[in-house]
């Protein structure tokens, strides 16, 4: 029986070299785009089953390679997001019209499949640039592509993410912490290995024409986040709840100055929002789609060394 044919945007993403690892030991055959090759190849190919993973540079944008790339495609899975817009990789752009035009060329090519990866929370966040292009790429894939499977996760999270890491490295270096809406916001924190299960399993069961709330285990607010890393690292800080009015001129000041801000107004307002589910789709949990799960803080606590005074060496204060 001839594998199938897949291709994944966004596969040099923390989620993205987590997937081909799965997908190539499943021995569904990987084409993986990346803008950089020489900088990204090396790294994508040491995730992969050897045979099973093709590496293919192109920019997102360039429409007539990639309609030449979707040929003989079973599946298109897109992996790409941003959270700080920059230059021309705009909320728009990445959220809205590259998912519209993914959507219509997999219709044009007749795809089994199109998984889209939104995210969790979006509909109550509508106020947020980020949160209406994230619903507005739903929306498109809806109009256009019947064969869509659009799955909403919460923050995912592992050693390679760019949620936990950061977490880790101020709260080790700032001895306050300020906590926005008082820590009060609502996740439900998603290890990576789970949510390759969940994209693994709606191939699997051919889960078409359906959006999928995708969540942890745990309900955790965001002071309990950053307790529950402060518990790993083994140290106090202080934690202070910040005026949104003080925190919106931080936040100006960090887009104005950083390449990657520590927090926009953009992020500030979908911290008003809790990052939970609307209850007007299935869950992964519903649609029994993980063997197991993975938890915070034991899963944290196995790379936290890399911020303890001594690294993997480190000896425990309690």
């Amino acid at each position: 029986m001839k594998p199938k044919e897949i291709l994944v945007l966004g596969a040099s993403g923390q989620l993205g070299r987590h997937l081909l690892r799965k997908l190539t030991k499943k021995n569904y055959k990987v084409t993986a785009l990346t803008r950089n090759i020489h900088t990204k190849g090396y790294i994508l190919k040491s995730q992969a089953n050897a045979g099973w993973l093709d590496i293919v540079e192109l920019n997102k944008f360039n429409y007539e390679k990639l309609e030449k790339i979707f040929k003989n495609k079973d599946i298109c899975i897109n992996l790409i997001g941003i959270l700080n817009e920059k230059n021309k990789s705009s909320f728009n752009n990445i959220h809205s019209l590259l998912p519209k035009l993914l959507a219509e060329l997999s219709k044009e090519n007749r795809l089994s499949q199109f998984i889209h990866i939104s995210a969790l929370g979006v509909e109550s966040a509508i106020e947020s640039k980020y949160a209406k292009s994230k619903l507005d790429g739903e929306n498109q894939i809806k109009n256009i592509f019947k064969n869509y499977t659009i799955l909403k996760p919460s923050i995912v999270y592992s050693v390679n993410d760019n949620f936990t890491t950061m977490l880790f490295g101020i709260l080790k270096l700032l001895p306050i912490f300020p906590l926005y809406y008082e820590g009060k916001t609502v996740f439900y924190p998603l290890h990576v290995t789970d949510m390759c299960e969940i994209i693994e399993k709606v191939i699997e069961k051919n889960l078409i024409g359906e959006t999928i709330e995708c969540i942890g285990p745990e309900k955790m607010s965001f002071k309990k986040v950053i307790e529950s890393i402060l518990k790993t690292l083994e140290i106090k800080r202080f934690l202070l709840p910040m005026p949104i009015s003080i925190a919106n001129i931080f936040a100006t000041l960090f887009e104005l100055i950083m390449k990657n801000p520590l927090i926009t107004k953009d992020q500030l307002i979908l911290l008003k929002h809790d990052n939970s589910p609307s209850g007007k789709y299935k869950t992964n949990i519903d649609l029994k789609l993980n063997s197991e799960f993975k938890y915070f803080d034991r899963e944290i606590a196995k790379y936290s060394y890399m911020w303890k005074d001594g690294g993997e060496f480190a000896k425990s204060k309690i």
